[in-house]
Parts: structure tokens; sequence; C-alpha cells
């Protein structure tokens, strides 16, 4: 979907005001959950579409001609919530819904969670690696 403006959005308050009205109340409800679930992840402008990072990117959102995707930068965390997603479209990492049929605030937020938990798991075991692979040096 193009949006209404001559450049691309720089904020998700810009994105969002560019949005069809009919998209805007369900994508503001999850950038809330999204919020709530992620309370320090920082918002930002990604391929053109809102997103959230904390550790790496957590997950992306937009608007399209007919539906509205949450897009979830971990496949393996989006396949996690298969059977609670039966209900939507949904490919390796995209998750497509209708704006008059929303995913659950619930849902949003175990997923959002879930991708927070598995950055920073990947995070420690990183720190970890580096941390051995330094002492194991030798003067």
């Amino acid at each position: 979907m193009s949006l209404r403006g001559a450049s691309p959005p720089r904020t998700v308050d810009e994105y969002l005001a560019r949005v069809p009205p009919r998209f805007r109340a369900s994508l503001e409800r999850l950038r809330t959950s999204i919020r709530d679930a992620a309370p320090n992840a920082e918002e930002v402008i990604s391929y053109q579409m809102p997103a959230f990072r904390q550790n790496g990117m957590l997950v992306y959102f937009a608007a399209f001609e007919d539906h509205c995707s949450l897009f979830v930068a971990s496949a393996k965390v989006r396949r996690r919530f298969a059977s609670e997603l039966r209900p939507f479209l949904t490919g390796k990492a995209t998750i497509r819904f209708k704006p008059d049929r929303p995913l659950s605030t619930g849902l949003v937020k175990r997923i959002v969670r879930a991708c927070v938990a598995e950055k920073a798991a990947r995070r420690t075991r990183r720190a970890r690696a580096g941390s051995r692979s330094r002492g194991s040096r030798a003067p």
C-alpha cells in the first residue's frame, strides 16, 4: 500500500497518520500491545514500516491494500504460536489479519515477549562464547 505523503515516514506516528482510517485503529492497538509487552524496545521505521527492536529486531507491522500484517523477526517464535494463528494467513514470519478481525492483544503480547526472550538468550549465549574465546587465548 502506498502511504499518503511524498517521502517515506520517519516515525511510527507519521506512518500511522498516513494509513487510511480503516486500518489505523487496528494498527494503533497492535502498537500498544507491542509496547506493553516490550517496554524497553525502541520504536523505529525499518523497510518503511513501523518496527520494534531490542537486542535486534523483534517485530514489524504494516497496512496493505486489504489487510494488515505483523512480521515476526523470528520464524522460530512464529512457529511456536502456529496453533493459535490457524485462523490467520501466515507465512515464514508473517501473520496477516483483517483490520476488523485483529489479532488478540494477549496473543500479540505473548509473541512479542517470546521474541524479547529469544533475543536476550541469544545475546547471553554470544557473551558467554566471547568470554570463553578471550579466556582461552595464551598471553
